[in-house]
């Protein structure tokens, strides 16, 4: 059991790509905190992830729907929870546009549900915290797609007063949760913050993401396929560079605030795939019929999908100003000990 001298922390969906990196990082860094973390375990969670912290003392996993309200409140009172960091979330945009009521039952209901069972838990009643609960912080991760789409003119960002123009189910459902948070803090007073990231790459992504897919199916010598014309242009953000910012907003963000996190590193994806193919060229050099060849020839363009957003970017400067946070990695380094992981992985 915990030492009840620690805090308890609800962390959701960590056995996904981001909440992976964020345990082991937070676990780390804060000595006084215990994580109780509730995946449903549904394709994209994989508890290998999370084999370094498994027999870990301050660190708890229970399978579990965050929709499963009768759960959700077992665990606020059984582990007297003091905070809660949702990242659970489906994710996907192509599985979106195949199954968009998974995405508005987990995105929507579900982030639904823990709000309003942590205020319930917290709270005697609109904007008046119980006693030895004043210091509980709901925060919520979200995602730049919200914003829509960006023109081709690069000093067109993202930023935290950019109106919500959702273009997919995903960004759709992803944009109510954020709604919801909203209301629980202007409506009830609860203390939330929200934070919006750009595209996250790093260890521990699932397979079916981009940057995975390019370097598996490199590997593999399969084609590696591209949508479109391959000049979608994202802003990427290491993924342990997004739990530092997490973390500060979490602990310092001011109350009802959003915080866009981003890293200053836009690429095309034809870019994206033209650098890993470089690496990987250096690092494990292909040949084919004997003779040395770029792993450049397996990329192929493959018919677009819709409702496809040309450009996203973030404006950090917020998160940079008020709360000191910097990017460690930039693409170029990042992407790096990003290969080297998924070739220890794939090979």
């Amino acid at each position: 059991m915990f030492n009840n001298n620690n805090k308890t922390i609800l962390v959701t969906g960590c056995a996904g790509f981001i909440g992976a990196n964020f345990v082991p990082y937070f676990l780390e860094t804060h000595e006084n905190v215990n994580v109780v973390n509730i995946d449903l375990l549904t394709y994209a969670g994989d508890l290998e992830n999370l084999k370094e912290v498994e027999n870990h003392p301050r660190y708890k996993f229970i399978k579990g729907d965050i929709c499963n309200r009768e759960l959700i409140e077992f665990i606020f009172s059984e582990y007297d929870i003091r905070g809660v960091i949702h990242f659970a979330a489906e994710s996907h945009v192509d599985n979106s546009i195949k199954n968009p009521g998974v995405f508005v039952q987990t995105n929507v209901n579900g982030t639904y549900t823990l709000v309003d069972v942590a205020k319930k838990h917290w709270m005697n009643k609109p904007f008046v915290y119980k006693t030895e609960y004043t210091d509980c912080r709901f925060h919520h991760i979200s995602t730049d797609e919200v914003y829509g789409t960006l023109s081709d003119d690069l000093k067109d960002l993202f930023t935290e007063t950019t109106p919500y123009a959702p273009n997919s189910p995903y960004s759709a459902s992803k944009a109510s949760s954020d709604m919801i948070i909203r209301s629980y803090v202007e409506t009830f007073g609860m203390n939330c913050v929200i934070t919006n990231c750009s595209n996250n790459y790093g260890p521990k992504q699932h397979d079916e993401k981009l940057i995975p897919t390019i370097i598996r199916n490199a590997l593999k010598g399969n084609p590696i396929p591209i949508y479109g014309d391959g000049k979608n242009i994202r802003d990427w953000l290491y993924v342990l560079d997004h739990c530092r910012g997490i973390d500060l907003v979490y602990h310092n963000g001011l109350k009802g605030e959003t915080y866009n996190i981003g890293g200053r590193n836009e690429r095309t994806n034809l870019q994206i795939v033209n650098r890993i193919c470089e690496i990987l060229d250096e690092m494990e050099p292909r040949t084919c019929s004997g003779q040395m060849s770029s792993y450049k020839e397996l990329i192929t363009f493959v018919e677009d999908r819709a409702g496809h957003d040309r450009r996203y970017a973030i404006d950090a400067s917020k998160l940079e100003d008020e709360l000191g946070w910097k990017a460690d990695e930039n693409f170029d380094s990042g992407i790096v000990k990003t290969i080297q992981w998924y070739l220890g992985k794939y090979e």
